[in-house]
């Protein structure tokens, strides 16, 4: 057992709140000033000039105040300003600050009037913090600084904490260089880094140790804090030219996130995947049972499309790997491309453009049909053939559906029971079918046969569906008039050469699977998928997931949670139970799911626990995956 005692030394700027607070008092002081941007930037770069070492703090501290133009009365605001603008993981943690309030020191170079209100509510009184104070003129201006305090001083922390003459360890933790000087001093043991607001490269360059939040501080120092595993240790791999916006939310709740912006083979994904905890792919890399070996650490896969064929949901689920994907993200692209392909085969649009662009001038009605009025059949009234169905009833469309499943028909759709009676009676047929195996060649020679002669055909579902040579002969007799094909038996992992026996058939539209491929799609698949992602990660949230019986729970306070996945046979609930009851450990709330292979459960205790109890959780027979999530 380690008995040293240790000193935590806290920055206050850009470390225990996420902001510089005379940059938001200058908010305040210069609101109404023309000049408030051009000074508030000189107050911000001067602020930065002194907290890496380029101006002595003096005359750092000194042009700021001159520029502030501030007054006592402005303190309460930015007071309050600054409660809303503590550090995200500083305010998840506050037990750690109320358990080690003796060892825990503010050293900065700010000013205690408006740190010590912040820094009180986290158990932190005034006479464990060293900052400077103001000088006030008689009607209250903000006119300079305690001169004699070492804090307004060049190396003033080092000075402070010599005179501080702390026994046992000293930790600094900050975001500046005028921070890691008392390290290189002599008079702190360690320097952390502190990057969680802000990351300054003379800093880091020089720390013990990064800490991109307080949860890697409290994890390297072995102390108590919200979460059992700092996020940013969990590695998070996004293949496919994930949208942008996907990196930004994960890495924005600090996670450690990675992007590749194409597919990897197998071998590359095994060598790839040892260490990452998440994966994030689209449709073209492949999740094998040999990839799923390989990922020691995968804890979820997030697909972000629609499609899950080209996971090996069963070897994930039998491994605890949770599946997401997103099944409503891009369904509105999917039903407007679907929209405008109708129009444009029904009004023969694609063989008078394709005229224009060679030169002739072909004006004519013949074969051009409005969509008012005719007959549109649905094969799959899954969520995009049901907003197929009402945006194509919108437009006089009369709608008929087949499915499978039973699902209530949306509008004035009719239901109907037989695939042959649709076919037979749609002017335009369109196909919404899932990734099942089972659908390979679901659409060939024989509902093709049993279609309305003359009409059209669109797929924007999945390639292996169609038989394509059964159709294209379709198109040359004249039997289906026109088809859009979105999606093909076989596609490339990347843009280039690609060559569909379809092509050259003039009464085809064919587009090389875009149908979910709108901006606004993809910005809605970057939001759905990694907040599914990070409920599980965060909270253990299954919900929505496509291979794991799902459960949705809140965050507890004051409470441990476990989570423990296993293989789905009896009594493991009870040797779970069993453990707790052995270790005298209160469960608060407990909550239980399996499908026939696992079962899922989440423990929340609200007892302290140690190792011990871990290890025989994790040892309970039939376990295949246990995590202490806080």
């Amino acid at each position: 057992m380690d008995l040293v005692k240790r000193n935590y030394i806290f920055d206050f700027d850009s470390t225990l709140t996420k902001v510089e607070a005379l940059d938001i008092l200058a908010e305040i002081t210069l609101a109404n000033n023309p000049r408030k941007d051009s000074v508030i930037q000189e107050i911000i770069d001067i602020t930065n000039l002194g907290i890496d070492g380029e101006i002595s703090f003096t005359t750092s501290l000194e042009k700021r105040i001159q520029l502030l133009k501030a007054n006592k009365a402005d303190l309460n605001p930015l007071i309050e300003a600054l409660k809303k603008q503590v550090s995200k993981s500083i305010e998840s943690n506050k037990a750690f600050f109320e358990a080690y309030a003796n060892d825990i020191y503010v050293i900065s170079c700010g000013f205690k009037e408006f740190i010590d209100p912040i820094v009180a509510e986290y158990n932190i009184p005034t006479e464990r913090v060293f900052a400077n104070t103001f000088e006030f003129a008689a009607d209250g201006e903000i006119i300079g600084f305690d001169a004699t305090n070492p804090l307004s001083q060049h190396n003033g922390k080092i000075e402070c904490l010599k005179g501080m003459n702390l026994s046992g360890e000293v930790q600094v933790i900050g975001d500046g260089y005028s921070d890691y000087v008392t390290r290189e001093a002599g008079v702190a043991d360690t320097f952390f880094a502190y990057t969680e607001n802000v990351t300054r490269v003379k800093t880091t360059e020089n720390a013990d140790y990064i800490a991109p939040n307080l949860d890697e501080f409290l994890y390297v120092n072995k102390l108590p804090r919200n979460i059992s595993y700092p996020k940013n240790r969990i590695k998070i791999l996004l293949l496919e030219n994930v949208h942008p916006d996907a990196f930004e939310k994960l890495s924005k709740d600090g996670f450690s996130v990675e992007t590749v912006a194409r597919s990897l083979s197998e071998d590359e994904l095994i060598e790839k995947i040892k260490d990452v905890h998440v994966l994030g792919i689209r449709s073209k890399t492949k999740v094998t049972k040999k990839v799923i070996a390989a990922a020691e650490k995968l804890m979820t896969v997030g697909a972000f499309c629609i499609g899950t064929k080209q996971i090996d949901l069963e070897a994930c689920k039998e491994n605890g790997i949770v599946v997401f994907n997103a099944p409503y993200s891009n369904t509105r692209s999917v039903v407007e491309l679907a929209i405008g392909e109708i129009i444009m085969l029904m009004r023969s649009v694609f063989q008078r453009s394709t005229e224009l662009h060679n030169g002739q001038w072909n004006k004519t009605a013949q074969g051009s049909k409005e969509v008012r009025g005719k007959k549109l059949g649905i094969v799959g009234y899954g969520n995009i053939g049901k907003q197929l169905s009402i945006l194509a009833e919108a437009l006089g469309m009369h709608v008929f559906y087949y499915d499978i499943e039973d699902k209530l028909a949306l509008g004035n759709a009719t239901k109907v029971s037989d695939l042959s009676e649709l076919l037979a009676i749609s002017d335009v047929v369109t196909l919404h079918i899932d990734d099942n195996p089972a659908n390979k060649n679901f659409f060939g020679k024989k509902e093709i046969s049993q279609m309305k002669e003359g009409a059209v055909l669109v797929n924007l579902s999945r390639g292996f569906v169609v038989d394509i040579l059964a159709l294209k002969e379709a198109l040359e007799s004249g039997k289906v008039s026109g088809a859009a094909v979105d999606v093909y038996p076989e596609e490339p992992a990347k843009n280039g050469e690609f060559i569909t026996q379809l092509k050259g058939l003039n009464n085809v539209i064919l587009t090389p699977h875009v149908g979910g491929s709108t901006e606004e799609a993809q910005k809605d698949i970057a939001d759905f998928v990694p907040n599914k992602m990070m409920a599980y990660i965060n909270s253990g949230n299954t919900v929505d997931a496509v291979n794991f019986p799902n459960i949705r729970l809140p965050r507890q306070t004051k409470a441990h949670r476990f989570l423990h996945i296993h293989k789905n046979v009896p009594g493991i609930m009870a040797e779970i139970n069993k453990v707790l009851a052995k270790f005298d450990m209160n469960i608060t709330g407990q909550y239980l799911s399996t499908d026939d292979k696992v079962g899922y459960v989440i423990s929340d205790l609200d007892k302290e626990y140690n190792q011990d109890v871990l290890n025989e959780l994790r040892a309970v027979e039939g376990t295949i995956k246990f995590r202490v999530l806080y």
